[in-house]
């Protein structure tokens, strides 16, 4: 029998498995349901940016209008700062669930501001989103192993094996075309949703291939890996027991175990210990003499040395001095940190090769910019954004700039 032949003659015979189809039908509705919560949430995250930045403006407005002096112009007005969702972030929403997209900012101490966390969801921390890329990375793992763990045992028992192998000519090709339209099948239903979902939020086809490629991969791995078990002479019991033994390696003891180490070799401050240290500072300078505060401010900030406060009374020149000089006494432990955690997620990319679920979850989370690497460069631009206040706002407060409410229209803005 030619080649085409035998596929339809499997394909028809596919078909009419009923295991097989009701399988088919699970993994389109995961998949669909995947990517429409990725999509919900994306437009839930868009939809509160966009009411966030009408809102900003018009708090900034109506604060600005009330003030007559640069220190109070800059201690009530908030600004926001926001890092949208890439255009393929519904298939994998990454650190965007466990870091802040978003920040309203004054010109106060940084570090006690963007470390801060908007309350999150517990049952969604203990248990993970499940969007696409949890799906495809963990979950058809397991579909897989379902469908394809009995190839041969189940002819075996029957006793069809004898028979289909001297008919097939070819005992290799016969599980290969078995193994191959059974992945194909999950692979189509995954997918099309994914591809459908990728074409009405306008993401790149550059992205897309690539997340197609990774997938087929992937599935092609655990097609493998399945092929290898079930060519053993066990019952189907034996071999999926196996299967799901290798699944649960693979999928959770290693990056578990990753986890662990990772965290031991590479040991970072908190975000709630630079939190602290940068409150103490701005704290216990209300205490001390002016000097203590303006020397280590000057020495970041020569142009205003020429700056005097009698130490008498309230400044605002002084204020904000402190609250910068804050930042500088957590300065250390927020570049631990930062380096940390680059470390961690450099570390925990190695490991990654040894675990296939890890690896296809941050290669997606790569795609859609919503990895570690993206994060920190979100903090690295709302960190220039408020560097960018203070150069606005130090002429007025050390100069002695006549406040000028016209002045304000020329404020930074923050760019995503």
């Amino acid at each position: 029998m030619s080649t085409f032949g035998a596929l339809k003659r499997e394909t028809r015979f596919m078909l009419r498995d009923r295991a097989f189809v009701v399988w088919m039908f699970a993994v389109l509705c995961f998949s669909s349901f995947a990517v429409w919560s990725g999509l919900a949430e994306v437009r839930q995250q868009y939809e509160s940016i966009a009411f966030l930045m009408d809102a900003d403006q018009q708090d900034r407005s109506v604060e600005f209008s009330k003030q007559s002096d640069w220190g109070s112009a800059a201690y009530y007005s908030f600004h926001l700062t926001y890092d949208p969702p890439s255009d393929f972030a519904f298939a994998a929403m990454g650190q965007r669930d466990a870091s802040s997209w978003k920040h309203r900012l004054r010109m106060l101490a940084l570090e006690g501001q963007i470390y801060e966390h908007d309350p999150g969801n517990p049952e969604l921390a203990l248990i993970g989103r499940f969007d696409f890329a949890f799906f495809a990375a963990f979950v058809l793992p397991l579909i897989l192993i379902f469908l394809l763990h009995d190839l041969q045992a189940s002819e075996r028992s029957a006793g069809r094996f004898d028979l289909l192998v001297a008919s097939a000519g070819s005992s290799g090709s016969l599980w290969w075309r078995r193994a191959c339209l059974r992945s194909g099948g999950v692979l189509l239903a995954t997918l099309v949703p994914l591809l459908i979902a990728g074409i009405f939020s306008g993401t790149t086809g550059s992205t897309l291939i690539s997340a197609v490629v990774l997938v087929v991969a992937y599935i092609l791995f655990w097609t493998l890996v399945c092929l290898w078990f079930a060519s053993w002479r066990r019952s189907a019991p034996v071999i999926l027991a196996s299967l799901i033994g290798v699944w649960v390696l693979l999928s959770t003891v290693l990056p578990a175990g990753s986890r662990v180490i990772i965290e031991r070799m590479v040991p970072i401050p908190t975000g709630a210990e630079i939190l602290m240290t940068q409150r103490e500072a701005v704290n216990d300078a209300w205490d001390l003499p002016v000097e203590n505060t303006m020397g280590p401010f000057v020495e970041r900030h020569p142009e205003w040395a020429g700056y005097t406060h009698s130490g008498e009374g309230f400044d605002w020149g002084w204020y904000y001095a402190f609250q910068q000089v804050g930042d500088q006494t957590a300065e250390h432990l927020s570049e631990a940190y930062t380096a940390g955690r680059v470390e961690r997620d450099r570390l925990a990319g190695l490991f990654a090769l040894a675990a296939p679920p890890a690896l296809l979850e941050r290669r997606l989370q790569n795609l859609a910019g919503t990895d570690m690497r993206s994060v920190l460069a979100y903090e690295g631009r709302v960190r220039a954004f408020h560097s960018e206040l203070r150069d606005f706002y130090y002429p007025g407060l050390f100069r002695g700039d006549p406040f000028d409410p016209g002045r304000l229209s020329d404020l930074p803005q923050f760019s995503p």
